[in-house]
């Protein structure tokens, strides 16, 4: 939860996976009911929630979630530096990282360098390496134009004009929601524009749009039809009765819901709601 008042609309960043066979039996199945409220196998229980207050300096503003995690991310980072030492045994690299990529920290946009300059204070790890992690786990400059636009535009328009035309530094789709009939688009972008916008469009009966990881006009990658699956399930239904309970069907059904499938949020801005559940795919399910 943020200390201001967000949006009324939901942005989702779709992270692009590598994804393959999914397409044959045992990994699919058909559309899945009563699965909501989560329960059962493939639900590993809620995710927990913090509070970071933005009215806060920045430097300050993560302090007590990083408190609580730096053990964690000491763990990640020494991992981290094991797999990177193992191929370049020198330790230039790592050397690099501590002393080079601080110097990137000028060109970040906002509060994020007094923030990044927080955590690496509470938990004693360089800043490059705090940089280096954000930008390889979290597409970092992405995530900085999606909080951008979460903290300061008021309207649907307003949100998908920046999220279309921002520069990026890697490829991205992005999911935007608004709380008004037809407000809803999957944006393709590459670092530079905007590749297309995909619309809902009550004219052409498109009452919902679906995002996987691939662009929508291309085929899907070898053997995986997430998307027809997720399609299949959707017409199952109508618009009229849409709700977090049948999108939480649509998102366990095979091969939708695989082995990389880390959690599942569902979100409702006309109501207020945002759920996140931990999932699991049980065998037999595909392995990505």
């Amino acid at each position: 939860m943020l200390g201001r008042s967000l949006l009324n609309f939901v942005l989702l960043i779709v992270a692009v996976t590598c994804a393959t066979a999914q397409h044959v039996p045992p990994w699919t199945e058909d559309c899945r009911k009563s699965t909501y409220p989560p329960s059962g196998p493939t639900y590993r229980g809620p995710v927990p929630w913090y509070t970071i207050n933005l009215d806060l300096p920045p430097y300050k503003r993560w302090q007590e979630l990083i408190t609580e995690k730096a053990p964690a991310l000491k763990v990640i980072v020494n991992s981290m530096k094991d797999v990177v030492n193992a191929f370049v045994p020198s330790g230039k690299i790592m050397q690099i990282v501590d002393q080079k990529l601080p110097g990137l920290l000028g060109n970040f946009p906002g509060p994020y360098e007094e923030e990044m300059k927080g955590i690496s204070d509470i938990t004693g790890i360089p800043l490059g390496v705090i940089e280096w992690i954000l930008g390889k786990r979290d597409a970092m400059w992405i995530g900085f134009i999606s909080r951008s636009v979460l903290e300061n535009c008021t309207s649907y328009e307003e949100a998908k004009n920046i999220l279309t035309k921002s520069k990026l530094l890697a490829p991205a789709y992005f999911i935007l929601g608004g709380n008004k009939s037809g407000e809803g688009c999957v944006i393709t972008r590459d670092r530079r524009k905007s590749l297309d916008v995909y619309e809902l469009d009550s004219k052409q009966d498109r009452w919902y749009v679906v995002e996987t990881n691939y662009d929508r006009w291309k085929n899907p990658f070898f053997l995986d039809d997430r998307r027809n699956a997720a399609k299949m399930c959707l017409n199952h239904t109508t618009q009229e009765k849409i709700s977090l309970s049948t999108i939480y069907d649509v998102l366990s059904t095979k091969p939708v819901l695989n082995k990389l499938t880390v959690f599942t949020t569902l979100m409702d801005v006309t109501k207020g709601q945002f759920e996140t559940y931990l999932r699991d795919c049980p065998d037999p399910c595909i392995g990505w």
